[in-house]
């Protein structure tokens, strides 16, 4: 597990190297759309190369980041809005969309409206599926994308921030696993109490 994280962690600061914001930007597309790669490795990291080699800027990162997640909520809303729910049910579940999370996305989006596209973009598995029921209700697309955008940047500085301060942790940078695991499990407790809280305590409760 160590030699593949670091490996990892190898590859992508190298990536960053060359691929500088249009690498965040393609990763974070691809974040927002039906293939959840998770933004809370793709923005810290590169928010801390920002600030440590000072090749791009943490402002720069946190943009990139709003405009990949716009760029990627967009497809999924015009998707949903051309295709139609039954499309999106049909194949959907190729790209891991279930029918049940389809239904607590347009609970989400039917019980909070155009601010819950904003508050969308703060929290797990409904950041990068509210494109659909937005695109299937035809909600106003500038309305989603003024939204997408300013909800995304909200969190994208969020996850600079906290890149920015994990850098901080030598033993982290070292490749340490004892800070490594730390930091993974009070990132994931912190985004799955954020998910029940805030998303599935409330959708159960509109079943």
């Amino acid at each position: 597990m160590h030699d593949l994280i670091t490996h990892l962690i190898s590859w992508y600061a190298a990536s960053l190297e060359t691929g500088g914001y249009p690498l965040v930007i393609l990763l974070m597309a691809i974040e927002s759309s039906i293939i959840p790669v998770p933004s809370e490795l793709v923005i810290p990291f590169a928010a801390y190369q920002a600030h440590l080699h000072g090749n791009m800027s943490v402002v720069g990162v946190v943009i990139a980041g709003a405009v990949g997640s716009w760029i990627g909520a967009t497809v999924m809303y015009w998707v949903s809005r051309v295709a139609g729910r039954p499309f999106v049910l049909r194949y959907g579940r190729y790209f891991f969309i279930s029918a049940d999370k389809v239904q607590q996305a347009e609970n989400w989006a039917s019980e909070y409206g155009v601010f819950g596209v904003f508050a969308s973009r703060l929290l797990p598995v409904v950041r990068h599926l509210i494109g659909i029921p937005a695109g299937i209700v035809r909600l106003n697309f500038t309305q989603y994308s003024i939204q997408t955008v300013l909800g995304s940047a909200v969190w994208c500085a969020v996850l600079a921030a906290v890149g920015v301060v994990a850098g901080q942790d030598q033993q982290l940078i070292n490749g340490d696993m004892k800070s490594i695991t730390l930091w993974i499990s009070g990132g994931v407790i912190l985004i799955f109490t954020l998910y029940y809280f805030f998303v599935h305590r409330q959708l159960k409760q509109k079943k």
